[in-house]
């Protein structure tokens, strides 16, 4: 890659695991206007796992990043780490801290199971073992319930519009236990996991040209200003402002384009360099200079 690179990634409805062979990204929460929630300290990683959150993050790296991003469903990333999923919400760690054993008997380490996929000569060899890897660590780890998964999918399916009274009616749970299970293996709240997949769901709205108000009522949002708010507490920036960086020349980033983390999905903006980079971008027209 070209020099240090800096990203604004916002809450996407997966757990993150960044599986690294060269150079540490710094991760750290983001200050300012639009943010409310406690910000992350600043880690700086090689490998990386990242909880559910509805709070966005800054990555920065000096301009050598080598590695394998995974998106993983929350039920899923509960059993292969084994751990319950709320003790990840809104946090950014190295993985080897929760002590797991990825593919028992073959790497005993997350470190090493990244240092074996580096030193592969092509990405279907990576490809090929990461399968095996993943296999090996899911049979060996605490299984998902099926009603937790079934309820997470129709969370999916409806894109956060799912009343939690209906998911629990759904899969036979009162809402506290739905809340519990959730917590438990999927991270976060059904009304906080609902917060994530609607803004989603309406980001991906606003980069296909539709306006304010007709994504605010397609997306469940009482209003514009609702659905203002929700952008700024889990972005850190206005609909307008988080399109108008989307839209700016790539040509006066610090580095390459940098493609989003889910297919046709707007979920990262890569920001310029500075230290005043976030202000610049966010001003109050919207644009870059």
């Amino acid at each position: 890659m070209g020099g240090p690179r800096r990203r604004l990634e916002v809450p996407i409805g997966a757990v993150t695991l960044l599986l690294g062979f060269a150079g540490p990204v710094r991760i750290s929460g983001l200050e300012g206007p639009g943010h409310t929630g406690p910000v992350r300290p600043p880690v700086s990683l090689v490998s990386v796992l990242s909880g559910l959150g509805t709070t966005p993050v800054l990555g920065e790296h000096e301009g050598r990043l080598a590695g394998i991003e995974v998106l993983l469903s929350p039920w899923a990333a509960f059993t292969l780490f084994g751990t319950a999923l709320h003790e990840l919400a809104d946090l950014t760690l190295d993985p080897d801290a929760l002590g797991v054993r990825p593919g028992p008997g073959r790497w005993d380490s997350v470190a090493e199971l990244a240092d074996a996929l580096g030193v592969l000569p092509s990405w279907p060899d990576r490809f090929a073992l990461l399968d095996d890897a993943f296999t090996r660590w899911s049979a060996a780890g605490p299984p998902s319930s099926a009603r937790t998964v079934r309820a997470w999918g129709e969370l999916v399916r409806s894109r956060g519009a799912a009343p939690v009274a209906h998911l629990a009616d759904e899969v036979g749970w009162s809402v506290r236990q739905l809340e519990n299970r959730f917590r438990e293996q999927i991270g976060i709240g059904p009304k906080a996991a609902s917060r994530v997949l609607r803004l989603q769901r309406a980001r991906r709205m606003l980069a296909a040209g539709r306006t304010q108000a007709e994504t605010a009522a397609l997306c469940g949002f009482y209003d514009q200003a609702h659905l203002s708010g929700e952008f700024r507490a889990m972005t850190g920036c206005t609909p307008r402002q988080f399109a108008a960086a989307r839209g700016a020349s790539p040509a006066a980033w610090s580095g390459p384009p940098s493609a989003d983390r889910v297919d046709g999905e707007p979920t990262s903006l890569v920001l310029p360099a500075g230290p005043s980079a976030r202000s610049a971008l966010f001003s109050k027209t919207g644009g870059r200079r």
